[in-house]
């Protein structure tokens, strides 16, 4: 029976992707990347903004047609866009056989079973729900570095975000399975471990009653394998001193740190109902920036949002200026239904919120042009990540640069690697985001 599984979204949902395969590969089932070769299709969605929620429907709707069109049996559709809009999906696309929510992906073999057998399984746990204790997975990242989510939901309640109500409360993953999780990866030959969660420095807090990340940290730098580890998704309220001392000590601790700041402005920040304000995040860039000085900054940012006037703008202009972050990116605010902003006065017009956009952006391509170009001469470790095709020459990433996100470098060298191979490279020219280099000598392997 062949599947076909389309993942939409963040990674932390790809992670929810690769143990449903999981569970589907125990199950015998032999996967395909083709929707004409497809008897089943699974479709994990998401609907963290208007953009994503678009790409879903339109996903689950050029998949239904298969029905009639080719030899699909069986539809299936899980993930937040299942968990959010249940119903529509149940009405308006009857080819549906199957909705799983967000703590039901358990459920997807029986739920496969079922709908090749011409039954219709609807799936809805308490989004609260303790997180599962599966460990393995198919990974689909190509084998040297994988996504470990290390807690589920969200506390926080940013006035614009509808994750609280599609993935519940904070729930912490037990630090045990984790590296039970870790060490299976690792096995499977999985170099760089990325941590991810909708926020990964409150780790642990629910569990054993304070934030537990650093000793994670030092657990999973235990493991055998492991070469890289690398922090996404840190609120920059929860940075402890022993969070950085921990980076900064542990070898195997990428000097990367993705901190969503999300603006600049107090006002902006107040109404968003973040728990920061401009001073604070000051503080902290530049102590981290003190304490391990070649750290790379990520963050991100949300231009448009309801009530920011021309000044909030400025403000955060300046204050991307002056910061100089390392990786950085913007969205325009979308208006989430069922979220406290939805109904805020003072809606900024789409266009207002892309030319806002536009301009961050254009003043980081500047910024990050400046600093590649800065790097030039020095010599950075590697991970290779593939060849370019016909040339001597191969495409990686340094500790700055995390999957998919950040930027590459292009590795010149008649040497013959593999994908997970480290190599030292000297950096020999920039591109925009992209960085160009000479491999220096072999660094492991």
């Amino acid at each position: 029976m062949n599947l076909l599984f389309i993942s939409l979204g963040c990674d932390k949902n790809l992670v929810d992707t690769e143990k449903m395969l999981g569970i589907l590969g125990s199950e015998g089932y032999c996967f395909v990347d083709d929707e004409t070769d497809a008897d089943v299709i699974v479709i994990n969605t998401c609907c963290f903004i208007g953009d994503a929620k678009e790409e879903s429907v339109n996903t689950i709707l050029d998949m239904a047609r298969y029905k009639k069109e080719g030899k699909l049996k069986a539809l299936i559709v899980t993930g937040c866009l299942a968990q959010r809009y249940k119903n529509e999906i149940i009405e308006e696309i009857p080819e549906v056989d199957a909705v799983l929510g967000t703590t039901s992906y358990e459920e997807i073999a029986e739920a496969v079973k079922k709908a090749l057998g011409g039954e219709h399984l609807l799936s809805f746990e308490n989004i609260d729900a303790p997180v599962s204790e599966k460990t393995k997975r198919l990974v689909t990242t190509g084998g040297h570095y994988a996504f470990l989510k290390i807690a589920e939901g969200c506390d926080k309640r940013c006035t614009y975000c509808i994750i609280p109500y599609l993935r519940g409360r904070y729930r912490s993953v037990p630090m045990e399975q984790l590296v039970k999780e870790a060490e299976e990866l690792a096995q499977k030959g999985v170099k760089e471990l990325i941590l991810v969660a909708q926020e990964t420095t409150l780790y642990g807090k629910d569990l054993y009653g304070e934030k537990k990340l650093p000793e994670l940290l030092k657990r999973l730098c235990g493991v055998s394998g492991i070469e890289w580890i690398r922090l996404q998704y840190c609120y920059p309220e929860e940075i402890t001193d022993e969070l950085i001392a921990t980076i900064r000590e542990e070898e195997k601790i990428c000097h990367y740190l993705d901190i969503p700041i999300q603006h600049a402005s107090d006002a902006v920040l107040k109404r968003m109902g973040r728990r920061t304000n401009n001073r604070e995040i000051r503080d902290l860039i530049a102590k981290l920036r003190r304490e391990i000085p070649d750290i790379a900054l990520r963050t991100t940012f949300i231009s448009g949002f309801p009530g920011e006037t021309a000044e909030d703008h400025e403000i955060l202009m300046d204050f991307v200026d002056e910061m100089e972050f390392e990786r950085l990116g913007v969205f325009a605010y979308s208006p989430e239904e069922d979220t406290p902003a939805y109904s805020f006065e003072d809606q900024v017009p789409d266009e207002v919120k892309e030319e806002r956009r536009a301009e961050i952006m254009e003043l980081q391509q500047d910024i990050a042009f400046e600093k590649s170009e800065n790097m030039t001469g020095c010599v950075l470790e590697v991970m290779i990540e593939g060849k370019v095709a016909d040339e001597n020459a191969y495409v990686g990433r340094t500790y700055m640069d995390s999957p998919n996100v950040d930027g590459l470098i292009f590795v010149n060298t008649a040497i013959p690697l593999m994908s997970g191979d480290f190599v030292r490279v000297r950096v020999t020219g920039a591109l925009d985001y992209d960085l160009i280099g000479e491999v220096e000598d072999e660094f492991t392997e």
